[in-house]
């Protein structure tokens, strides 16, 4: 068969030109853009430690100012409690103040009300006295018809009194 004895010679002519198209694909891939994308990707490469180093930056630049605002914060409470202490120290002296006045005018009030109660009684028992004296005085006289002066019916009761 002519095509079978043709195969040797076609063979090795196609065989060659497989070669040289493969050397020439092999050469202008590895020579031409096989640099080209080393290149793409260690620039790509160095973008990517380039943005982690920046972003670990700015991490450690918000970690110092949480850091100072936290700071900020305890100081703002501690100057917070101070004032709310002091306040209301300032308010407990002010309410005892009041309380003292209050007990003062209270006491005042008190001592002003005893001393009326006090004359208030020592006139009852004055009266008391006196009418005692005058029933004292007016039972002698219809009981044993001796008259009785005031000022005896008056000393005899006080002496009752005190006796008693």
């Amino acid at each position: 068969m002519p095509q079978i004895d043709q195969l040797s010679d076609v063979a090795y002519s196609q065989l060659f030109w497989l070669l040289l198209v493969l050397a020439a694909v092999y050469f202008g891939i590895g020579k031409a853009m096989l640099p080209r994308i080393q290149s793409t990707v260690a620039a790509r490469d160095s973008q990517i430690a380039g943005d982690l180093a920046a972003a670990q930056s700015a991490r450690d630049s918000a970690d110092r100012i949480e850091e100072a605002y936290r700071a900020r914060m305890d100081e703002s409470r501690a100057e917070a409690l101070k004032l709310a202490a002091a306040a209301k120290a300032a308010s407990a002296k002010d309410m005892e103040a009041r309380v003292q006045a209050s007990n003062s005018e209270t006491a005042e009030k008190v001592g002003a009300a005893e001393a009326r109660i006090r004359g208030s009684a020592e006139q009852a028992l004055a009266e008391i006295d006196r009418v005692a004296a005058e029933a004292a005085r007016q039972m002698v006289e219809r009981l044993a018809g001796i008259p009785v002066g005031e000022d005896e019916a008056v000393a005899a009761v006080k002496a009752v009194r005190a006796d008693g």
